[in-house]
């Protein structure tokens, strides 16, 4: 007897998706992966963002990653008659998302406000740079702009200055908060019949994510600093050198692990009760010191001899790896995607279900699926 087929718990849901670069294809490329037809709306040309680089067969490194398992269907939202064909895809659909700059939806005929009216069922996504009703609404956004402007570059990098995250984590933060917020709408209208307008920004992602150094700049009145591959308020917490040269982080989370480490690793089981060392509080003000004795007695060590006194030890470590190390990560788990260009292999979506990572669709070419839906959506008269 053949295994049964994993469920595709979206399949049979339409997700309209007007979207460009990465927050809202985030979202939609999640709801493709769970079974939903995504149609993805594009221009002549493509979403701007196949053209970030060519490493994947020609494509873009974001397109091939984000754009997996949709539709390309190009349209003109300005034209009268293409306008019409999304009004008849629509009329049938269950999400629409849009991240246009600001007010372009709204010009075209295609705001949150009137599909809801016309729509009742419908689910509206609108993905915006500072979200609504305030004096940046009207900016555009990317994510390194917000990145300094939510105050994350102020916090990140080395005490040189500020740094950006090495990847688009604005982006990727509101989209994933739309993807929640999409699968809790659906579940609502389970509920009650009726869709929701949904509005998600890369400021309030990021944002969100922010809350713990503003609360704690709010209730001590201190910034937390630039500290590079350490922790502001832990000690020992950051990177040291090994003999090779490479790097081991380790963090000691309470005086029990910090015992341990002096005894087994440093070989000093005394130390972890002298004064300047008895505490983490008493650490952190003599942090010099403290990790001056740590990297002292790590540099002698080899990766090898490393791993083994921490793991003996029970400390939390890990190495510093460069980028090329990453293809052959024990624990990277990676799924095949089909592209315009041929087979690429990305990194799987992190959660398993029932041990098993979804299937994924194939990334389209720009128009791909235009024939085919223009025909499907053809006879079924003008729009509502």
């Amino acid at each position: 007897m053949s295994a049964a087929q994993p469920v595709r718990p979206l399949e049979g849901l339409t997700v309209v998706a007007l979207e460009q670069a990465v927050a809202a294809p985030f979202c939609s490329s999640r709801l493709a992966d769970a079974g939903a037809r995504v149609i993805k709306i594009e221009r002549p040309e493509g979403d701007f963002a196949r053209g970030y680089d060519a490493a994947v067969h020609g494509l873009s490194s974001y397109f091939v990653w984000l754009n997996r398992g949709k539709q390309s269907l190009v349209a003109d939202i300005k034209d009268e008659q293409d306008a019409a064909l999304l009004h008849r895809i629509l009329r049938s659909a269950d999400v629409f998302i849009q991240n246009l700059a600001p007010g372009a939806a709204e010009r075209a005929g295609f705001g949150s406000d009137t599909l809801r009216l016309r729509y009742p069922r419908l689910i509206t996504v609108d993905v915006s740079g500072y979200g609504a009703n305030n004096d940046y609404a009207a900016m555009k956004a990317y994510d390194l702009l917000v990145q300094a402007e939510s105050g994350l570059a102020s916090i990140t990098g080395h005490p040189a200055g500020p740094g950006r995250v090495g990847v688009s984590v604005c982006d990727v933060a509101c989209g994933m908060a739309a993807h929640a917020a999409v699968l809790e709408a659906l579940i609502a209208r389970g509920i009650t019949g009726q869709g929701r307008k949904l509005e998600v920004s890369l400021f309030d992602g990021m944002a969100d994510w922010m809350n713990v150094p503003l609360l704690y700049y709010e209730g001590t009145g201190r910034v937390p600093q630039r500290v590079g591959l350490a922790h502001p308020s832990i000690c020992p917490y950051g990177a040291f050198p090994l003999a090779d040269g490479s790097l081991v982080l380790l963090s000691i989370q309470n005086e029990r692990e910090w015992a341990q480490f002096c005894a087994v690793v440093l070989g000093e089981a005394d130390l972890a009760t002298r004064p300047g060392y008895e505490s983490n509080n008493a650490r952190v003000a003599n942090r010099p010191e403290v990790d001056a004795r740590v990297a002292r007695s790590l540099s002698a060590m080899s990766r090898a001899e490393a791993a083994e006194r921490l793991t003996q030890a029970r400390t939390a470590f890990g190495f510093v790896n460069e980028l090329p190390d990453l293809p052959g990560h024990p624990a990277l788990r990676r799924v095949p995607v089909e592209t315009p260009g041929g087979p690429a292999s990305i990194v799987a979506p992190p959660a398993l279900a029932d041990g098993a990572a979804p299937v994924l669709g194939r990334v389209p070419a720009v128009g791909e699926h235009s024939e085919a839906i223009r025909t499907e959506f053809s006879s079924t008269g003008d729009a509502a």
